[in-house]
Order: C-alpha cells, then sequence, then structure tokens
C-alpha cells in the first residue's frame, strides 16, 4: 500500500485526505486540517522526527519528500498535534515510545470484520480472509484446516497459523530447543527487523498512531502460538500412532514409540518349535538412571491446567502416580558400599521445585526409552526405597514382555537398589512385577569403579551370562539431546511439561530406530573382531594353565553364576588370589606386639621403632640427595635457604638416632667411630662419582644427607656379633621387607598415574599451553618415580648386607632402568599387540600365581598387573579393566554379543516388517470406509516401513558376508 513518484493521481489520495482529517481530528487542530486539506501529498513519517510521546508533549510530524502543488523535493509544512495527558500511565508501561514508531507510508489501512493475523515461516501477516457462506458450507474453522491453516480459536477465528510454521516450530524444538517465546521473536523480527516490538497488529501508520492516541495496547501471538503448538503437537503424534484411522482412546504408552531391535513376543519375535522365551537370547536388558537438570518450578495456575495426553507417552500418568508416592515407605537404609552421592547425598527438598528432575528406563543394547517408565522426582534417587525408580522399573517390565522371564537391570547403585526391590514391590498395591521375571542387577562399567572392588566381579556386566558385551553407560548419552529442552520445560505448565519430555523422547526412540540399520552393522563388525582378538588371549592362557584345574575353574565358574542371584559374593570367584604384601608400619606393630608378650628386657622393648626411625631417617637422605643434585650449585636463595632448613632438621634426627644406639647396641658400640670405619653405601645409588658429586654440588662429605647412620646393615653382621646385637639382624631384615614392599607399592601408583597423564592429558593437550602444563605433571610424577625407586635400590642393598634367604632373593630382584617405563597399554587391556609385551617383574610381586611352571607365571603375567592396579589406589580402577580369571568371561561375553546381534538384524527387520502390516491393514479399512486422506497416509507410512525393512535386510546381508569373505581369506 506504498505509492512511490511525485505528482501521483488516483485513489491514494482519498485515504492520503482522509488520514490528514482524521488525525487533526483526533487532535483539534482545526486549522491544519484546513491548511492540508486534500493536497496531493505523499507522506513519510520518519520516526526520528516525532517527539517522544508524554503528557503535554507535542507531536510534530515533518512531511519530507513528495510534492505539494506541483512542487517536487520541497519542505511543505508541518503538522502539531496536541497529545493526551493521560498517556503515559499505560503506554510507558508497555515500553511503547513515539520514537518507536517504524518509517511507514502509504495510504490509510482499514481493517474489515474478516481480516486475519496470519503466522507464517515468513512472518506475521495481517490479511482478508473470506470464508465461504453458502447454505452447505462447513464451519470457517474446517474450511481453515483443508487450506492448511490451523485456527487459534474455532468459533470465530481471528488469528491462525500455517502447517508450515507449527513444523518448523517444533523441528527448531527437537533440534535446537528454542522455546515458544524464541521462536515467536524470530518471527517478528523476519517481519519488522527495526520494529519488531510492534508486530502483529500495527504494522500499518493508522494503526500506530491509533494506538498512541487511543492507548490501545499491542498484543502479539506468543500464547496462542503455545496453544495452539501443543494441539498440533498431540494431533500429530496421535496420527503418527495410528489413532486418526480409529475410534477409541489410546491407553498407557500407546503413543510411544519402542525399540525395533529388542525383543518383543508378538511383535518382532516368532518362535520355532523348539525355542522358549526362558532361552537367554530373549534377555530385555534395561538402563536406570536419573536427570537433575530437568527441574521443574511449582505450577502457577495448577487449577487452570489442560492434560492432554497424561500417561500416554513416555511420562506415567499422574494419578496413580501419586498414589504410589504417598503409600510408599520413606526409610532410610545406611549404604553398604561407598558413600555415593545418589544415595546419601540426594538432592534435598527445595520448595520452589515440584520435581529436581526425572528418572526412568531406556533399553541398555540400544538406548531407546521405555514408554510409560519416565518418573518425576521429590527429592533425589533416594535409597530409603528408591519409590521412583520402582514405579519406573515396574512399568518397564510390563512394555511388551509378555513370556520373558529374565531381565538385567543397570543402574549407577544397584548393588544397594536391588537388595529388597521384590520385597517393596509385594508390599506395594501400586507395583506390579511378574512373579517369574527374573532380575539381574548390574552396574555400568563406568560408575562400578566408584564401588568398592568386590562390586566390580558382582556387577560388572563382563562377568553377567547372556548380555553381550555392553558398558551399560547409554542412557547418559540420552541426557544430553534431553536436556536441550530443560531450560525451557522449567518454568512450563505440568501437562506441557510432559509433553514436551514425551515428543523430545519420542523423536530420539524415532532416530534409534531410523538409524538402527548402521547401529548393528558396526556391532556386527566390532563383535567379529572382539571374538578373534579375546579367543586368541584365551587359547594362550588356555593352553599354558594347568590340565588338572581347568575342569575345576570351570565348576566353580558354574556355581558363581547359578548362586549370583541369592548371594552376589559368589561372583568373588573372578577375584585374583591377592596376598598383599604387609608394610612397614604392620610389620613394625606386629614386632612391637610380640616383644611386649614376651616381655622382653627394656634395652628390646621399642627396638623394633628405633630401626623403623633409622629407615626412616635414610629415606629423607635419600630425598634430600636427589633434592640437593637437582638444585646444583646455582640455585636460589629461597632454594639453598630451604635445603639448609631440611639438613638441620635432618641432623637433629641422626644425632638423636645416635644417643640412641648406645642402648641398643651395647657397649661394644662406639658413637664416635669415624665413618669410614662404616660402610659408606648411600653414595653408590647416585649416577655420578661420589667426588664428582660434592664438587659439582653444594655439599660436603660430613652432611647429614651423606652421614651414615648406626643401622646393624651398616654395622655389619660380624661387629654386631661383637656387640651382642645380633637379635636385631632378622628385625631390620623384617622391617626392609616393609620398607621394600612400600616403595615398590608407591612405584607402580605413580607409573600407573604417568600412563594416565599420557593417555588422557598428554595426548589431549591442543595448545601449547595444555602441553606445557601436561608435562609438567609428568615430569612431577617422574621425579616420584626417582625417588621411590632409589629407595628401593638402597632397601634392597642394605637387606643384601643381613644374609637374606633365598626366599628374599627371589622376591626382592634386581631394579634396572628399562622396566621403569610404562606402556600406556595397560590402560587399555584390550589394545591389539599388548599381549606380546612383557611387564616387570614388580607388576606381580603381590600374587600368588601358584602356576607349576614358568610358562604358566609369564603368561599370567601382565593379566595380573592389570588387576594388582584396581586394588592399590581407586583412582586407578576407572581405567583397569583386568582380564586374568576373566579372560574367559571376556571371550565369552563376545560370543554372546556375535549371537544377540544376529538375532536384533532378524528382530529389527521383523519389527519393520510389523510395523508395514500394520499400516497396510489400516490403509484397507480406509478404503473401505471411503476416506482416501485416510488410505493416502496409511499407504506412505506402510510403504515408508517396507523401505526400512528392504534396506536394513539388504545391509545386514552384505555386511555378513563381507566379513565371511574376508574371514576366509
Amino acid at each position: 500500500m506504498t505509492t512511490s513518484g511525485n505528482g501521483c493521481r488516483g485513489r491514494n489520495h482519498i485515504y492520503i485526505t482522509s488520514w490528514i482529517e482524521k488525525l487533526h481530528q483526533k487532535t483539534g487542530d482545526a486549522s491544519s486540517a484546513t491548511r492540508m486539506g486534500s493536497t496531493n501529498v505523499k507522506i513519510v513519517l520518519a520516526s526520528h522526527c516525532i517527539a517522544r510521546a508524554v503528557a503535554g508533549v507535542t507531536i510534530v510530524a515533518i512531511l519530507f519528500t513528495g510534492s505539494v502543488n506541483g512542487m517536487d523535493n520541497s519542505l511543505s509544512g508541518v503538522v502539531s498535534l496536541m497529545w493526551d495527558s493521560s498517556y503515559t500511565s499505560d503506554m510507558m508501561a508497555n515500553n511503547l515510545e513515539p520514537e518507536d514508531l517504524p518509517f511507514v507510508s502509504g495510504p490509510e489501512f482499514q481493517p474489515k470484520e474478516n481480516t486475519m493475523v496470519i503466522v507464517d515461516k515468513s512472518g506475521v501477516h495481517r490479511l482478508e480472509v473470506r470464508c465461504c457462506d453458502c447454505p452447505n458450507a462447513m464451519s470457517p474453522d474446517i474450511q481453515l484446516f483443508r487450506h492448511g491453516f490451523f485456527p487459534a480459536s474455532f468459533n470465530r477465528p481471528k488469528t491462525v497459523f500455517t502447517f508450515g510454521v507449527l513444523n518448523d516450530f517444533l523441528l527448531d524444538n527437537l533440534e535446537c530447543g528454542t522455546s515458544a517465546m524464541n521462536y515467536y521473536s524470530k518471527l517478528r523480527r523476519m517481519t519488522s527487523s527495526m520494529f519488531p516490538h510492534l508486530v502483529p497488529v500495527m504494522p500499518y501508520l493508522l494503526h500506530l498512531l491509533d494506538m498512541i492516541l487511543t492507548k490501545h495496547v499491542a498484543k502479539d501471538r506468543y500464547r496462542e502460538l503455545m496453544r495452539v503448538a501443543r494441539q498440533w503437537r498431540q494431533l500429530k503424534i496421535m496420527k503418527w500412532h495410528g489413532f486418526g484411522h480409529r475410534s477409541d482412546t489410546p491407553s498407557t504408552g500407546e503413543l510411544a514409540l519402542f525399540c525395533p531391535a529388542c525383543p518383543q513376543p508378538g511383535i518382532n519375535v516368532l518362535l520355532s518349535g523348539d525355542e522358549s522365551l526362558d532361552d537367554w537370547k530373549f534377555t530385555r536388558s534395561f538402563v536406570m538412571d536419573g536427570n537433575f537438570k530437568a527441574e521443574h518450578l511449582h505450577p502457577i495456575k495448577p487449577f487452570d491446567e489442560v492434560w492432554l495426553s497424561d500417561g500416554l507417552g513416555f511420562m506415567v500418568g499422574k494419578d496413580r502416580y501419586k498414589m504410589h508416592l504417598e503409600e510408599a515407605a520413606d526409610t532410610v537404609e545406611k549404604s553398604s558400599c561407598n558413600n555415593h552421592r545418589a544415595v546419601n547425598q540426594a538432592n534435598a527438598s527445595r520448595h520452589k521445585l515440584e520435581s529436581t528432575g526425572i528418572g526412568g528406563v531406556a533399553c541398555a543394547r540400544h538406548g531407546c526409552f521405555v514408554p510409560h517408565s519416565m518418573v518425576d522426582f521429590q527429592k533425589g534417587e533416594r535409597q530409603a526405597t528408591q519409590m521412583n525408580m520402582d514405579y519406573a522399573l515396574c512399568e518397564a517390565s510390563q512394555h511388551n514382555m509378555e513370556g520373558i522371564t529374565r531381565a538385567v537391570t543397570f543402574y549407577d547403585i544397584n548393588c544397594q537398589y536391588n537388595k529388597h526391590l521384590r520385597v517393596r514391590v509385594d508390599q506395594s498395591r501400586f507395583l506390579e512385577m511378574a512373579p517369574e521375571l527374573t532380575i539381574i542387577p548390574g552396574i555400568g562399567l563406568w560408575h562400578v569403579h566408584g564401588h568398592q572392588d568386590s562390586c566390580y566381579v558382582r556387577y560388572a556386566s563382563n562377568f553377567i551370562e547372556g548380555i553381550g558385551r555392553i558398558d551399560g553407560e547409554i542412557m547418559e548419552t540420552l541426557w544430553a539431546r534431553l536436556n536441550l529442552i530443560s531450560p525451557a520445560a522449567r518454568g512450563m505448565s505440568s501437562p506441557h511439561r510432559k509433553e514436551c519430555l514425551d515428543y523430545q523422547m519420542n523423536d530420539s526412540n524415532f532416530c534409534k530406530m531410523i538409524r538402527m540399520k548402521r547401529t548393528l552393522c558396526r556391532k556386527y563388525k566390532l563383535a567379529r573382531n572382539g571374538i578373534a582378538e579375546s579367543g586368541k588371549a584365551f587359547d594362550r592362557l588356555d593352553e599354558a594353565a594347568p590340565a588338572h584345574s581347568k575342569m575345576e575353574w570351570l565348576a566353580r565358574e558354574r556355581i558363581a553364576q547359578s548362586s549370583r542371584l541369592n548371594d552376589p559374593a559368589a561372583m568373588d570367584e573372578y577375584e585374583i588370589n591377592i596376598k598383599k604384601a604387609p608394610s612397614k608400619k604392620e610389620i613394625e606393630l606386629r614386632l612391637l606386639e610380640e616383644s611386649n608378650a614376651r616381655n622382653a628386657a627394656p634395652s628390646r622393648r621399642s627396638v623394633a621403632t628405633w630401626i623403623s626411625t633409622g629407615l626412616a631417617i635414610e629415606e629423607a637422605q635419600i630425598a634430600l640427595l636427589i633434592e640437593v643434585r637437582r638444585a646444583g650449585r646455582r640455585c636460589t636463595e629461597t632454594q639453598r635457604l630451604d635445603i639448609a632448613r631440611q639438613r638441620d632438621r635432618l641432623q637433629g634426627q641422626i644425632d638423636g638416632f645416635t644417643r640412641s644406639a648406645l642402648t641398643h647396641l651395647g657397649e661394644g658400640f662406639d658413637a664416635d667411630d669415624e665413618p669410614d670405619d662404616l660402610n659408606i653405601d648411600i653414595l653408590d645409588d647416585l649416577d655420578d662419582d661420589p667426588a664428582e658429586f660434592t664438587e659439582t654440588s653444594d655439599t660436603w662429605t660430613n652432611s647429614p644427607e651423606l652421614t651414615v647412620i648406626p643401622l646393624p646393615s651398616n654395622l655389619g653382621v660380624d661387629r654386631c656379633r661383637r656387640c651382642m646385637a645380633e637379635d636385631l639382624i632378622p628385625l631390620e631384615m623384617s622391617l626392609r621387607e616393609g620398607q621394600a614392599n612400600d616403595a615398590l607399592h608407591n612405584l607402580r601408583i605413580h607409573l600407573c598415574n604417568k600412563a594416565i597423564l599420557f593417555r588422557t592429558t598428554v595426548r589431549q593437550a591442543k595448545s601449547q599451553a595444555l602441553k606445557t602444563r601436561a608435562w609438567s605433571q609428568v615430569t612431577s610424577v617422574q621425579q616420584a618415580v626417582s625417588l621411590h625407586a632409589s629407595i628401593y635400590t638402597k632397601t634392597r642393598k642394605q637387606m643384601m648386607k643381613l644374609e637374606p634367604g633365598q626366599e628374599q632373593l627371589q622376591k626382592y630382584k634386581p631394579l634396572l632402568r628399562e622396566q621403569l617405563k610404562i606402556s600406556t597399554a595397560v590402560g587399555d587391556p584390550n589394545a591389539r599387540g599388548q599381549r606380546n609385551e612383557s611387564l616387570a617383574w614388580f607388576w606381580s610381586v603381590e600374587v600368588d600365581l601358584g602356576g607349576p611352571d614358568q610358562s604358566w607365571n609369564e603368561e599370567c603375567e601382565f593379566v595380573l598387573a592389570c588387576h594388582i592396579l584396581r586394588l592399590p589406589d581407586r583412582t586407578h580402577a576407572k581405567f583397569t579393566e583386568f582380564i586374568g580369571c576373566g579372560q574367559r568371561a571376556l571371550r565369552d561375553r563376545w560370543r554372546e554379543e556375535l549371537i544377540l546381534v544376529k538375532l536384533e538384524m532378524d528382530w529389527t527387520h521383523n519389527f519393520f516388517l510389523w510395523k508395514a502390516t500394520q499400516w497396510g491393514d489400516r490403509m484397507q479399512e480406509s478404503l473401505d470406509k471411503r476416506l482416501p486422506g485416510h488410505a493416502c497416509y496409511s499407504g506412505r507410512q506402510s510403504q515408508m516401513y517396507s523401505l526400512l525393512a528392504q534396506d536394513a535386510q539388504a545391509a545386514f546381508q552384505d555386511v555378513q558376508n563381507v566379513l565371511i569373505e574376508a574371514g576366509d581369506e
């Protein structure tokens, strides 16, 4: 409606004249109206030419380009408008200023009765819409639906949304998490980039001024979009699940799509004559978890909420679930495992939140949400009775599981949660679970390392028969997608929030379904490779294993698997027989207790503590020597001061130790003996020559770190006998063993830390700064490795002076520099080629192999090393997956995985065919009822599932043929 050019004639002149007259009539400026008259003028109202609209302020409209009485490009005049003093009270509250008025030119727009606001992907429009008024015409809302418009109201529609904009909003909400407010804000900006806040009802100049002069407030269509989007989403879901072709209403969980690859009797499982659903192949696997980012505030108007699909999708029905929570007991049970935050530090009750998160169940093998198994949390994953997750699991166990008698559940805290599950189910009126269904508890491979060591073999998926090769952590990946809409859903009404979550989870399952072909092909390849690699590793161990032990191990394994449900501790058979070497403190305590028990002489009561003090002084000397050598002669004053303080403290300890030696060594020992009379072997641990070391470092011969203290090993066996202190030699030997055990223990710890740093920090560093920090950590760990290696070397040399026995010589071997290098393959026990690596002897020093020959011990060496890493320090368990006695279990899981993947390929194909047949039957029913639209949609859905079945079958056959041919070659 904008005119261009000068001197234009025609109907537009009337609009302009009428607009000017109406404008001055409202302002009461008759002289201006007379002056302007019906002059041929094109008016362009610039926003910066209008004064601020406040009470009593004059608005000035300057007429710019145009023609007045034939004059071009001249300033024609000024129109003065007096403002109504009552303007500011309402208009300022809506942040509407006169300078916000857009740059508009054109004639007057007079809205008619049949004018509608049309919201489309291209923006918000106001157009005239005329509906058919014939006697036999359909109602206006049905006519709008037939033309692709969804009315915001149905009696007298004034606002409509195109089907295209509703589909676009739902897709934006799914993929980007776009809220209705943000999406409508985008439409407003597309309509008017300069003045989006005036969209949609004020697109023309007359309406803008009318709004200002009459205090009419512009209303957007945000609320209408939210309401219509909910209705559109509900209609789409019902159509997708075939309820547009049925007269009945959907029941629990019928508006949700489930996994095509999980066994579902009557849908994708077709049993042959000799098959039974009791077979392990038909085990249903579930993973349970909670998401505390999906919070929900208390609704503002709960009485005004409208439920469209309560309990029809993935979220459970509110009424029955609420009654279950009211009846379920809330008793706190102390955890017998580690202090998990999900158990003992669950979210406290928050007064502003109606729900602190959501929890639910998904299939553990493919990551599809189970219909009608998602619940709201009120406080957190409470260990008291786990009332929330109990309800979710019971609902999941009833979805398409008729006849299935075995299910495996993975839950972060299953070691505690599963203890009294059946008791809670039997005591509740609202929990239902088939009595013949056996629940096998498991814990995901990532979370299980946060538990006690015993939980690994009892609940890790590696040791659960019939589950294949899965990690049990797939639900963690599902929350990321669901959390896209969590911020927007936080303040929604309860039904709207659940509908959004249902729609998001249904879309997640749909994406899993159409990509199931690719997922199963990838799993098939991994299973074939896993069988080959784990089979070779197991065969090597099996060949070297004692023949008489194999049958015993197999029998113990069968007993453990059959007893695991009633007694999870039976699975401890998979644990390696660890005889942890005693530490120096343990040995000292034992010696003191023995001394007190036999009423030793006063000079011998505290001799164990005196010798232990001497060993600690030696360790401090080695640490100080390394630090002095590292600092060199060009050290800072701060470093020199720190070294001086350490020397002073160390010298005091040496003096006190030497004075005590007179009591324990007897009169034959002279404390004033020269150091040369003793064996100064501590310098032999250094790389440099002793003379060269003293020349290049800030030290001297008699410095505290070089002083030889009077221990029996330094005095020598002969001198101890002359001093009548021969009984001290076995005491020091015992404490030296404890000192060696501590040094080797710490050595393993720091070597593991080094491997972790290389794998998780150094390799992942992408910038120079990150690399510098990563290598700084590696250097720090390497210094600790050097310290404990030096302590062990010194300890072993001292043990050699005490005439050790053959057992000590065999156990405590020399430590070589090349043995201190660790491969990062230790962090990945299944890495290719690592089985050929030979690890150092100290990795299995605490293990009783019990093998008859060296070949068996060597085969077990790497396996046991990996397992030992789990015991000393819990930080290493997160990457260690030992394969020793569990190597057979690992091989069996890969074999099960291949069998299950082949079955899942058939089940997926059968599921697509079942859906195609279902939609084909609906198409035929629609044709019989003469509903061509319904028949067309049903036919398209049937064809879609038929194509999915054909594509999946072809891909499955191709991948199997290719791998079979590659194996033959």
